[in-house]
């Protein structure tokens, strides 16, 4: 079976295609057949003027009607396409969304803030760690930061903040925000075991790539603090240039990081774990998990 998620976030918007498998224990898995990341930035519309552009709709039109044959070229059956914080925030989300759906037959669902963190979530890369600890998820986009802690095998914990990298960029994150999540932080974790943080978002992916740890090793919060002093340190060109990073990465890279740090140091969080997954493999999951249920309902008919 093959499944493709489409996420349209606030910095960019990507397509993931899977094949399902099943492992000898008969359990899912999800084996990647494309990624395609397209650069839309739609936050720097929306966060200023309160809508999407003309010429940022035709980038999205464009861009939907490219996943749309990639999906036909894959044959996928089944697709999922969600969107998040600036097609929340957009006054003109429903027209795009009616123009996607009568060109390319793909049907955006607009998902709130706490239906993101548990998306997210559903990856369950906490449950295959030490249940010793409890783990933070903190998935930093271009509009809002999910955060979803998982401890002694459950679901404690899901909020989503208006605190984004497009957002900081843009000037639009005041102490009020910063302080909101500051003491929901603060308060949540407090009592809790040894808390082990996970991030998601391309910014940490990037990050981890840069530290040239092994997969599965954690980053401790000391380098990221000294990688944010560094790469701030340098012009949006000079970042582009020593760290080889696209243009839309050099800016937003320097706000996730001030995000992660932050959200550490008040969580108490001396490690973060980068097992590079993002809204895109939660929803193909979500999709399967759905598509299973439905299965078994008819099954039982």
């Amino acid at each position: 079976m093959r499944l493709a998620a489409i996420d349209i976030g606030s910095n960019a918007a990507r397509l993931l295609i899977v094949e399902v498998s099943y492992n000898n224990e008969g359990l899912p898995q999800f084996n990647k057949l494309n990624l395609v990341r397209v650069p839309l930035r739609l936050g720097f519309d929306v966060f200023e003027k309160g809508e999407i552009s003309k010429e940022k709709r035709g980038m999205i039109l464009q861009t939907m009607k490219a996943y749309s044959h990639l999906i036909n070229a894959y044959d996928v059956k089944h697709v999922i396409t969600c969107a998040t914080s600036a097609m929340r925030d957009a006054s003109n989300s429903a027209d795009i969304i009616r123009k996607v759906k009568l060109e390319t037959g793909l049907e955006i669902e607009i998902i709130s803030g706490d239906l993101e963190a548990s998306i997210i979530y559903e990856n369950h890369v906490a449950e295959n760690m030490d249940t010793n600890n409890s783990y933070l998820y903190i998935d930093v986009g271009g509009g809002s930061t999910e955060l979803t802690c998982f401890t002694d095998g459950k679901l404690a914990f899901k909020k989503s903040f208006n605190i984004g990298t497009i957002r900081i960029l843009k000037d639009m994150v005041d102490d009020d925000k910063w302080n909101e999540m500051k003491e929901f932080i603060k308060q949540k974790t407090k009592g809790y075991k040894k808390i082990i943080a996970i991030g998601t978002g391309g910014n940490i992916n990037k990050v981890f790539s840069l530290s040239k740890k092994k997969d599965g090793k954690p980053l401790n919060l000391e380098l990221l603090k000294d990688y944010y002093k560094e790469i701030s340190s340098f012009s949006l060109d000079d970042r582009i240039n020593i760290y080889k990073l696209r243009a839309d990465r050099a800016d937003v890279i320097v706000p996730a990081l001030q995000i992660y740090i932050n959200a550490m140091r008040w969580a108490e969080a001396e490690e973060i774990y980068v097992p590079k997954i993002g809204l895109a493999d939660g929803l193909v999951q979500h999709l399967y998990y759905e598509l299973e249920s439905k299965k078994a309902v008819l099954s039982k008919q």
